[in-house]
C-alpha cells in the first residue's frame, strides 16, 4: 500500500463500533467498506469528479468496472 491514512479519534471510534456490530476486526471492516459498501453509493457524482479516467475498467464506481449504483437504479 502506497499511503496509510491516519484516522481521527472520532473516525477510529466509529470504525471500531461498526466492526463490533459486524463481528469483524477493524482491518476487515475497513476492507468491507471499500468492497461492499461502495455498491450502495451512487456512482454519478464520483465519476463526474474523477481525475483519473484511465482506470474506469477497474473502478468500483464505474459502470465499466465492478459496479457502484447508478442514479437510475436508486429510484
Amino acid at each position: 500500500m502506497a499511503y496509510t491514512p491516519e484516522l481521527s479519534y472520532e473516525a477510529s471510534c466509529t470504525l471500531r463500533r461498526i466492526s463490533w456490530s459486524l463481528n469483524k476486526p477493524m482491518t476487515k471492516t475497513l476492507e468491507w467498506i471499500f468492497t461492499d459498501l461502495v455498491k450502495f453509493i451512487p456512482s454519478g457524482a464520483i465519476c463526474e469528479a474523477c481525475k483519473d479516467k484511465s482506470k474506469c475498467s477497474a473502478c468500483s464506481f464505474s459502470n465499466e468496472g465492478k459496479g457502484g449504483v447508478s442514479e437510475k437504479n436508486m429510484q
